[in-house]
């Protein structure tokens, strides 16, 4: 005969024995009893709430592993770089960011993180826009699929009203990131500016499905369309546009050109 155990029953006893191992340190049954109440108490408060600790000290564990196994690695000194970062240390990450290019200039990756941070930085020096696009420009040169610093680079492109660069940034960061909603936006808009409005359309249709809640996306795309031609089309993204912004305003309110 089956018995039916009561879900909260069900319930504590999983939570139990995610402690039990956590305590144990037995990583396999920690990862077993996650997926177990994530399956079935995905939704509960007390569930979540377990599972965040449990996720946390998991994560612990593993970084003290890679700081006991291989403190000098770069995969080290980039976790602890991160920490920095995160801790608002900025010079002491940005040294961590500098050893590890010193030490391997051609690493893929750590280009990236230093040039986002000296963007970052609530300090920054009056060349740091300048330095941090020399870093993203040599992640490029390593790595040409990291979407990211392509991106970055059109918006400091853009940013010196260089368009011709900044829509081949942000093109190339959306083809190598088809998800990369940011990046149709940016390269839609820029073609807006140079009066592009045809060629807009696609990338800011293609942004509008990635990002349909973003006010920014359906502004431009109204103006490319009102501007060629698809006056239907452009009220009803202008419409959008109003609706969000009186919901979320994300930007200032711009009048819509007559």
């Amino acid at each position: 005969m089956t018995v039916q155990v009561p879900e909260e029953t069900r319930k504590r006893a999983g939570i139990v024995g995610l402690r039990c191992s956590l305590t144990l340190d037995d990583r396999d049954s920690t990862v077993d009893f996650i997926r177990l109440l994530n399956k079935q108490f995905g939704q509960d408060p007390d569930v979540l709430f377990i599972l965040v600790h449990a996720y946390s000290d998991l994560s612990t564990r593993a970084a003290q592993d890679l700081g006991r196994t291989a403190p000098q690695s770069i995969p080290a000194h980039k976790l602890n770089a991160e920490a920095l970062e995160m801790q608002g240390k900025w010079e002491p990450a940005q040294l961590e960011y500098e050893g590890m290019i010193e030490k391997e200039p051609n690493a893929p990756g750590i280009h990236f993180l230093l040039g986002r941070l000296l963007l970052s930085r609530p300090d920054a020096s009056p060349d740091a826009a300048e330095r941090a696009k020399q870093e993203f420009q040599k992640e490029v040169q390593i790595d040409p699929n990291n979407a990211g610093a392509q991106y970055v680079l059109g918006e400091l492109a853009r940013r010196d009203e260089n368009w011709d660069e900044a829509i081949s940034r942000f093109s190339m960061a959306a083809k190598l990131d088809p998800n990369f909603g940011e990046a149709y936006l940016g390269w839609g808009e820029c073609l807006v500016t140079v009066k592009r409005y045809e060629d807009a359309i696609p990338p800011l249709r293609a942004a509008e499905r990635l990002t349909p809640g973003n006010p920014a996306v359906h502004h431009a795309l109204a103006m490319a369309l009102q501007r060629s031609g698809h006056t239907e089309e452009a009220e009803k993204e202008f419409a959008i546009h109003r609706s969000l912004n009186s919901v979320t305003p994300m930007a200032p309110a711009t009048e819509k050109p007559q």
